[in-house]
């Protein structure tokens, strides 16, 4: 924690909490918002499903593979020049798609947006632990997953209604002018967090040896791996939403915004109560009833897909439930990650985010494609996702139990 804390930021926690969750919409407003054009720009680009579902992969491979730097850059040049930087190049990208006139353009840019977004995702995960103890880093943590879940539920709505009464490009033009306004408010408001004596050196041997030391943890793995992965669970039936929705369902573009709302009504209402329970139970505990919540409404959601057809009326609140069971327990399970090596915070933050994004990308390429025909497919998969964060839990509670106390 930064021994500045106080200093640096004097205005209320929720303000912080705010202006660092708004930092973390670009990367749901990336994905969210042109979701709803998918057949639209198809239809213009004369692309394919296969080469439409490479514009998510290619923006989830590059979020991941530029995690594994934006953590190491800000734990030496600072948190605010990445942050900066980040934003500047996103804004430069969502203009690129703007002006894309094929897929294989679009494709370029949307990958370029993935390799600048995660600077906001990972560094501000860095700053709350900069700027508070477990117990508040907990509170907050779970704020700005309140605030940053309502990005989700509007992003598909904007997109719905500027595809419709618009076109595709001024979906892009949106995610443009947010870029622009990000830069400025960060520019303005976001103090440097790291202090001058945790900076470390900026050279390959000192970055390979964080890589290592990181690395070579098992523990951080099996966190990574419980809290990134069962995201899977969820985001599926995201990357999968033109199919689930608009085929299985038969819900128009203007209607995705119930699966948005309901979804992220789910985590909102997790995060507060990750944030109410903050120093009341055990971590272990908190993250053992989010894994119960999960499996539960996993196997339910895979009884109902088999037993009945498809129906909005019932086939989106397995989702939600789910997703109040992820966000319960990954703030706590984040914290645990950037705390097994406090002197690299922001490498730990972008290893952790290169886990769970690689799993999305490969979800997003690759898994997505094959079982969003059938919903059973879907619900099935979904509960593989969510089993193997269970069991990487599981193991690492049986191997260290003084994980999480």
């Amino acid at each position: 924690m930064n021994p500045d804390a106080a200093k640096i930021w004097q205005a209320p926690r929720w303000a912080l909490a705010l202006l660092l969750a708004v930092l973390g919409m670009l990367g749901p407003f990336s994905i969210d918002t042109y979701i709803p054009a998918f057949a639209g720009i198809a239809k213009a680009l004369k692309a394919t499903p296969v080469e439409m579902q490479q514009t998510l992969s290619a923006y989830l491979f590059g979020f991941a593979f530029m995690n594994l730097f934006h953590g190491a850059l800000s734990d030496s040049l600072g948190r605010r020049p990445v942050v900066l930087w980040g934003i500047g190049v996103f804004t430069l990208a969502s203009a690129g798609c703007a002006l894309s006139q094929t897929v294989g353009q679009l494709v370029f840019f949307r990958a370029l947006q993935g390799l600048s977004t995660g600077a906001g995702i990972v560094v501000s995960r860095a700053v709350i632990r900069d700027m508070f103890p477990p117990d508040q880093a907990q509170k907050v943590m779970s704020q700005v997953t309140i605030y940053f879940g309502v990005a989700p539920a509007v992003a598909p709505i904007i997109g719905g209604w500027l595809f419709v009464y618009a076109d595709w490009h001024s979906i892009f033009w949106f995610l443009t002018g947010v870029g622009v306004l990000l830069w400025t408010a960060n520019y303005k408001l976001l103090p440097e967090t790291l202090h001058d004596s945790q900076r470390q050196p900026f050279n390959v041997p000192n970055l390979m040896r964080g890589y290592a030391q990181l690395v070579s943890n098992p523990r951080f793995f099996l966190l990574a791996l419980a809290s990134g992965i069962p995201f899977n669970g969820m985001f599926l039936y995201v990357l999968s939403a033109p199919a689930f929705l608009g085929e299985h369902l038969r819900l128009e573009p203007t209607e995705f915004f119930w699966f948005f709302v309901l979804t992220v009504g789910g985590i909102m209402v997790g995060s507060f109560a990750s944030g109410r329970l903050a120093g009341k139970i055990a971590p272990k505990k908190q993250i053992r009833h989010g894994f119960v919540v999960m499996l539960l409404v996993s196997v339910a959601n895979v009884v109902a897909n088999e037993v009945w057809a498809p129906n909005p009326a019932w086939a989106l609140w397995p989702i939600a439930v789910f997703a109040f069971g992820w966000a319960l327990m990954v703030p706590v399970v984040t914290l645990l990650v950037l705390d097994l090596h406090p002197e690299r915070r922001g490498m730990a933050s972008s290893l952790q985010a290169f886990v769970g994004s690689s799993a999305n990308g490969i979800v997003a390429g690759i898994i997505a494609p094959l079982v969003m025909h059938s919903t059973q497919a879907l619900a099935w998969t979904s509960l593989g996702m969510m089993s193997i964060g269970l069991v990487a839990w599981v193991f690492l509670r049986r191997r260290w139990p003084e994980t999480g106390r």
